[in-house]
């Protein structure tokens, strides 16, 4: 396969997750904020999104106040902020438009339908339920296409880039939610175990499409410990680090080329030491260490793809 082809549909999957990702938080971020207890912690609810997105300087440099308003119209509908959602979706069409000819017509139909609808969106937004049902739609859009994806193109080398862009994305979505959750989030020296907490543990898992999976395993009450096992470890979770890196690494052997074996080295150390895992390791090193390690690694490992069989240069959409 071309790499131009394979950086295409590589950076079609990361912007399609992304996303959904941008959506999840949003969403909980705003019904959190319509909490009354939830007043003072607003604009350190919406200080932690950006956060990791690192956008925080650009937020500041056009908005003078975070508000949930502001927030909501710079990670949502502003074109000239590349991580908003109508920024995704647009990279995530001119991808797939480059590259029609390694999709099926039904993948390329349904982006293409997507983009079309999202641009008539933003002028009948006005907030409330119609917020909600936007993201709620963002998030079913994003399941749309990978499901076309997955039921409809063969199991080539497209197929594999694709899905090997869709995990390194959510691996590195579901570390920085975690650690800014701990970081930024969790209350310091008040709070801990009440009400507002259990919300803001409970918004955390729903965030990931995670809090009935939670109550499935677990069958207990919401703990940070645990929250994080579930995150971090558990090989079933599909959002959780393991159940990523061990994706990856699959897809990452199925295209394999003649540069790629250091690659694939470390994407399997990788695999191993969160599948042999113990949650209690990972707190004694610290969280928060264990995570900034773990994207640094993920981040190196996406660098490492891009040298192996994509093109490193790519600005706009990729």
């Amino acid at each position: 396969m071309l790499s131009s082809t394979a950086d295409k549909l590589f950076w079609m999957a990361r912007y399609t997750e992304r996303a959904e990702n941008l959506a999840r938080m949003l969403d909980v971020n705003y019904r959190m904020s319509l909490f009354p207890q939830a007043s003072q912690g607003q604009t350190q609810g919406w200080n932690a999104l950006l956060a990791i997105s690192d956008l925080m300087g650009e937020f500041k440099n056009r908005y003078a106040e975070n508000t949930p308003e502001n927030a909501l119209a710079f990670f949502a509908f502003d074109h000239t902020n590349p991580s908003s959602i109508v920024s995704c979706w647009r990279a995530v069409r001119e991808n797939a438009r480059a590259v029609r000819g390694a999709l099926t017509a039904e993948t390329w139909e349904t982006v293409n339908s997507t983009w079309i609808e999202l641009r008539g969106m933003q002028a009948k937004i006005t907030g409330g339920a119609e917020i909600n049902d936007f993201f709620d739609w963002v998030k079913y859009r994003s399941h749309l296409v990978r499901g076309v994806l997955r039921s409809t193109m063969l199991r080539d080398e497209a197929f594999h880039f694709a899905w090997l862009g869709t995990y390194i994305e959510r691996a590195d979505n579901t570390a920085r939610i975690l650690d800014v959750k701990y970081h930024l989030l969790l209350p310091r020296g008040e709070g801990l175990g009440g009400a507002a907490d259990y919300y803001q543990w409970s918004a955390l898992l729903n965030s990931v499409a995670a809090f009935e999976i939670y109550r499935k395993v677990y069958r207990d009450v919401i703990t940070p410990r645990r929250v994080a096992e579930l995150l971090i470890l558990r090989d079933d979770m599909p959002r959780s680090l393991s159940h990523c890196i061990r994706q990856c690494y699959f897809h990452l052997q199925e295209i394999r080329n003649h540069q790629s074996a250091e690659t694939e080295r470390r994407m399997g150390i990788l695999d191993a030491e969160l599948h042999f895992g113990r949650i209690d390791d990972v707190f004694e090193s610290g969280l928060h260490e264990y995570l900034m390690h773990f994207i640094d690694q993920v981040y190196e490992l996406g660098e490492r793809v891009s040298k192996d069989f994509l093109i490193p240069t790519e600005v706009a959409y990729g």
